[in-house]
C-alpha cells in the first residue's frame, strides 16, 4: 500500500515523540508499504514550511500569518497524494480539528483516498485543566470539529479500550517499540543496602512523580537502613517543580522532607548517557497521576521501553498488556503517597531477568502493531 504519514509539527531526535514515529513508519516499511512522510517545520532560510520526504511542499512565509496560513491552506496535502497515487494517509491528531482540515480530508475521501486519525491519549480534555484561557483556544476549535473531522476517516486509531472515539469506530492498538533501538537493561550492582530507581519523561502533571517523591519523603521519615534513590531524567518544567492547581510541585516534598540527596535530577539523555543511568538503576517508575486527566485506561509508551529493556517498574493506571504481569507493581490511581516500602519488598521478594521480560513483549513490536491497522482496513 502507498501510504502517506502525516504530522502537523516536524521532527526532532531528541524528542520522545519523534522517535515514536520514526518507529512506526519503520514498522509500516517492515510490512512492505511504500510510505512518504509529510510534516510542517521550520526550513533553513527561517520560513515555515509543509515539507513531503524532505522536500518543500509548501512556503508559508515568516511571522503569524505564515503560522495561520499553514492551519488553513492544505490543498498542497491532496495534490500531493493525487500526484503520488497515495492509498491511505495516516494522519497523528494534534489536537488540531478546524473546518479547512475537515475540508481536506472530505476532499480525500471523495477522491477514494483512505484516512485513520491516530489520538496518542484519549480522552485528552483532562490535560489542559489549569491551563491559561490562551492554551485552551486550540482545545475549543477543536471541540467544535472534532467529530466533523472523524466522520471523514474510516477509523480512529487508538491505544486505549475505547470502541468509538468522537462518533467514529476504533482500531485498538498497543503503543510499540523498536527493539533495534532499545538495548537490554544491565544491572550488575546489588540493592542490599541501597535501591535506584528510574523515570524517564518529558514530565507533566499526569507523571504523577510528586506521588513517588512524597512516598519517598515519608520513608525517610522512619531513618531506614536501606537508601533509596529517585532519578528522573527529561526535563522538568517550572509548574511540575514549583507546583500549580493541577499538582503539589516536586519542590515541595523535597524541601518538605530534606531529600535533595535523594531526588537527581539530570535532565535530558540519549544513547550511553541514559543507559549508564538505566544500569545504575533497578526499577523504573511508569506514569503514576493519568487519573488527573481523566484516564483509566491506557497503553502507554513507557511502559512498553521499559519492558523492552528488561527492567521491572510501577504504574497506576489499567494496561491490559502488563497488568498481569510478574515484574509490574500497580500503585493505586489516587493521590497517595507511593509506598517505597511495598516497592522494596516486590524487589526483595522477586528474581528479574533482563531477558525474559524482554521476550515477553515481542508482540509489541510497531511492525506488528502498525499492520493491524492496515489489516483492520482490509476487513
Amino acid at each position: 500500500m502507498n501510504i502517506l504519514f502525516l504530522t502537523y509539527h516536524g521532527f526532532n531526535p531528541a524528542s520522545g515523540i519523534s522517535k515514536k514515529m520514526t518507529a512506526q513508519i519503520k514498522g509500516l516499511r517492515q510490512n512492505g508499504h511504500e510510505v512518504h512522510v509529510c510534516s510542517y517545520d521550520y526550513a533553513k532560510d527561517g520560513h515555515l514550511c509543509r515539507f513531503a520526504d524532505d522536500e518543500v511542499l509548501k512556503d508559508y512565509g515568516k511571522g503569524a500569518m505564515a503560522a495561520i496560513r499553514q492551519r488553513t491552506s492544505y490543498r498542497c496535502i491532496v495534490d500531493y497524494c493525487l500526484a503520488k497515487k497515495i492509498e491511505l494517509v495516516y494522519s497523528r491528531n494534534y489536537q488540531n480539528a478546524s473546518p479547512w482540515l475537515v475540508s481536506m480530508f472530505h476532499r480525500l475521501k471523495k477522491l477514494g483516498i483512505h484516512a485513520v486519525q491516530e489520538i496518542p491519549t484519549y480522552p485528552y480534555d483532562g490535560e489542559f485543566k489549569g491551563y491559561p484561557l490562551d492554551k485552551k483556544l486550540g482545545l475549543f476549535i477543536d471541540k467544535a470539529f472534532r467529530r466533523k473531522l472523524s466522520r471523514q476517516m474510516d477509523a480512529v486509531v487508538t491505544f486505549s479500550e475505547a470502541k468509538t472515539i468522537f462518533g467514529q469506530r476504533t482500531i485498538n492498538i498497543s503503543n510499540g517499540v523498536d527493539f533495534d533501538a532499545i538495548p537490554i537493561h544491565s544491572f550488575t550492582g546489588s540493592i542490599d543496602k541501597e535501591l535506584h530507581v528510574i523515570a524517564v519523561a518529558e514530565v507533566h502533571t499526569w507523571h504523577g512523580f510528586d506521588r513517588f517523591i512524597h512516598g519517598l519523603g515519608e520513608y525517610n521519615q522512619t531513618r531506614p537502613a536501606r537508601k533509596v534513590f529517585f532519578h528522573i531524567v527529561g526535563d522538568v518544567w517550572e509548574p511540575e517543580m514549583n507546583g500549580s492547581s493541577r499538582a503539589p510541585g516536586f519542590s515541595t516534598y523535597i524541601q518538605r522532607y530534606g531529600i535533595e540527596q535523594y531526588v537527581v535530577f539530570h535532565g535530558k539523555l540519549f544513547g550511553d548517557e541514559l543507559n549508564a543511568v538505566f544500569n545504575q538503576c533497578a526499577f523504573a517508575v511508569g506514569s503514576l497521576g493519568r487519573h488527573r486527566s481523566g484516564i483509566t485506561h491506557i497503553k502507554t509508551l513507557k511502559n512498553r521501553e521499559y519492558a523492552c529493556r528488561g527492567i521491572p517498574f510501577i504504574y497506576s493506571e489499567c494496561d491490559s498488556d502488563f497488568d498481569d504481569k510478574a515484574y509490574v507493581l500497580k500503585a493505586p490511581a489516587d493521590e497517595s503517597p507511593i509506598d517505597i516500602e511495598k516497592i522494596l519488598d516486590f524487589m526483595d521478594n522477586n528474581s528479574f531477568d533482563a531477558a525474559k521480560i524482554r521476550n515477553s513483549v515481542q508482540s509489541l513490536s510497531w511492525k506488528i502493531q502498525m499492520q493491524k491497522v492496515i489489516s483492520s482496513l482490509d476487513t
